[in-house]
């Protein structure tokens, strides 16, 4: 299948202080005042800012202030690391402006915005000492966040950091009850859900009457929200068709049941699912790994027009616990790519013969994408789309923001490993089971991992000295406490997001051999300034849950190296000693503060 033309995307302006939409709405913004420099980039509920200074405004400069704009009025933003002169003997949990306890950052987020929204703000360069601080000028910015109601692509990550603060402030470390996860309206699961299950059940809303149709690609399907919300629009007489996990077929002709497969049969039974006229269930089973789509096609009319994918499995630890992203299409050529592959699906082919199909349907790059489109590839298939994503990777040219739910290919691991001069960002749920794989990741200094952890939980139960960081942070605790996955889920690749040039690749296949040869599985890889904004999505959401899980990760190899945890790790700088890091070529810090700014 050949490429399909973005035609209906908002395309980027760049090379501006303030970058527009076709719609006119400036989604990045670079402002400059007396050589201070903020960079504003918009994602959906996130805004990354990128600073900078010159030689001289980097001189007795001990942070930055951010500050929400409202009529006028400023409300400064908090952050939980403090001046001792002024905040000498802190509470677990406790936060205090910016104003008066500066970021000491050059990269830094706020993730509390509304989609589709414009956020102002003020940042001002915050000097003097820790007991008579003096500031630089305001630097007013803004931003507009993405996924408006006329973005042809809509993208929702969940909270997807359950072990965190914010969680403990909030809800005291008590997870959501089962009664709980199923109900959205629920405090604690539209906190964690941030959206996600929100817009799924919108996605699914739309089909209100006999024009509509919906085809569902499952592998865990047993959700009770997702499973009543398609019961409802087949009650509404839309046809809902359904194709899941439904046990492994043997040679014999029986089927081997999963504690999936199993699941699934249990909840479309209690929900009634299978006793909608409307409602035809397709069980999968001639499959040789597993079916591991979690898609949803939206037809009007008998034509396809949408579709929902991403990684999110239809579960309740899939839109509240480990991070996932819904990413929503609506673009008719990708919406009709997924609906043939959904029609070979719902006929329960064999892998032989399906891996031929995808093969030659759809095909897959040859080279690079061209410019300003997306291609859908579609699994299992015969070799090189593993060789291929790590060409790629080979070459990217500004920065690579990559997540490995189960560990990184050969391939792709051999790439990190390559000496290059810009960042190479990995989000791991753990460290690769494989020693020789984790050498080659961790060869280059300019690779940077975080791991999936809890900021205490570990290093308390290692007996370590890092607990003693439960002086200064609340302890964290996890959604659930049983299964494999409980923190990085995603499935994406994203090279030189910040670019004129980016590429995406996204979806639900983890990007390893087995996933791409043996499962179902589906991806979109989509490439050029036509993407430039749902790149911006992906690398704000990215970071944020870097940024969580790195600083993690580097507090938990202090306590397994026997270095342990001193009350300074909660206090700031009280010089501008902090600055000079970031601006030591070459370092990890100057690399950063140059890709943001």
């Amino acid at each position: 299948m050949a490429a399909i033309k973005a035609s209906e995307l908002p395309i980027s302006v760049l090379g501006c202080g303030h970058c527009f939409d076709t719609f006119g709405k400036f989604f990045a913004m670079r402002v400059e005042k007396n050589g201070i420099s903020v960079h504003a980039i918009a994602g959906n509920r996130t805004v990354l800012f990128g600073m900078d200074a010159d030689a001289d405004a980097r001189r007795g400069l001990l942070g930055f202030a951010f500050g929400r704009k409202t009529d006028d009025r400023v409300r400064w933003m908090r952050g939980f690391k403090f001046f001792e002169a002024t905040a000498a003997d802190p509470r677990p949990g406790e936060r205090r402006t910016t104003e008066d306890h500066p970021i000491q950052s050059f990269q830094w987020g706020d993730y509390s915005v509304d989609p589709g929204s414009r956020r102002d703000y003020v940042v001002k360069a915050v000097y003097g000492t820790p007991t008579a601080l003096t500031y630089g000028p305001d630097i007013d910015i803004a931003a507009t966040t993405y996924n408006a109601p006329s973005d042809s692509h809509q993208v929702y990550f969940n909270r997807g950091a359950i072990p965190s603060q914010a969680f403990a402030d909030r809800f005291g470390n008590a997870g959501p009850t089962v009664e709980e996860t199923a109900d959205p309206d629920n405090a604690k699961t539209a906190w964690l859900s941030r959206g996600l299950l929100e817009a799924a059940l919108a996605y699914i809303g739309q089909a209100r009457g006999p024009a509509f149709e919906l085809r569902v690609a499952a592998y865990e399907f047993y959700y009770k929200p997702i499973l009543l919300a398609l019961k409802r629009a087949a009650q509404r007489g839309a046809v809902v068709r359904i194709s899941f996990d439904g046990g492994d077929q043997r040679r014999d002709g029986t089927i081997r049941a999963s504690s999936i497969s199993t699941e699934n049969l249990a909840k479309i039974a209690e929900y009634g699912l299978d006793a909608e006229p409307t409602l035809s269930l397709h069980p999968r089973t001639m499959f040789s790994k597993i079916p591991h789509n979690k898609f949803i096609v939206l037809l009007r009319n008998g034509v396809p027009e949408q579709v929902w994918t991403g990684s999110t499995n239809f579960t309740p630890s899939g839109f509240l616990g480990q991070s996932n992203v819904g990413h929503v299409v609506r673009e008719p050529s990708a919406a009709a790519a997924y609906n043939t592959y959904w029609e070979a699906i719902s006929k329960d082919p064999a892998t032989r013969g399906f891996k031929d199909f995808n093969t030659a349907i759809f095909p897959g790059p040859v080279g690079d994408i061209p410019p300003d489109s997306l291609v859908p590839v579609f699994s299992p298939r015969r070799r090189g789309m593993l060789e291929w994503y790590a060409g790629m990777l080979e070459q990217a040219a500004e920065s690579a923001m990559f997540t490995a739910a189960f560990g990184v290919a050969r391939p792709l691991a051999e790439k990190f490993a390559a000496d290059r001069d810009f960042l190479r960002f990995l989000l791991m749920e753990r460290r690769d089971r494989n020693p020789e794989t984790m050498e080659l990741l961790e060869r280059d200094r300019d690779t940077r991992i975080a791991l999936g952890s809890g900021l205490n939980s570990w290093a308390i139960r290692l007996k370590l000295d890092g607990h003693a960081l439960d002086a200064w942070f609340k302890a964290e605790e996890h959604f659930r406490t049983q299964g494999h996955i409980f923190y990085i889920h995603t499935k994406y690749m994203l090279l030189d997001a910040l670019s004129d040039d980016p590429k995406l690749f996204t979806g639900s296949a983890n990007f390893s051999a087995p996933s791409v040869e043996g499962n179902d599985e589906n991806m979109i890889l989509m490439r050029g300034p036509a993407f430039k904004r749902v790149a911006e999505v992906y690398a704000t959401e990215f970071m944020r849950l870097f940024n969580h899980l790195y600083f993690r990760t580097v507090v938990l190899r202090r306590a397994r190296a026997g270095i342990g945890a001193q009350k300074g790790v909660a206090m700031l700088d009280p010089t501008d000693g902090w600055v000079a890091r970031h601006f030591r070529t070459g370092s990890y810090h100057d690399r950063k503060r140059k890709l943001f700014r």
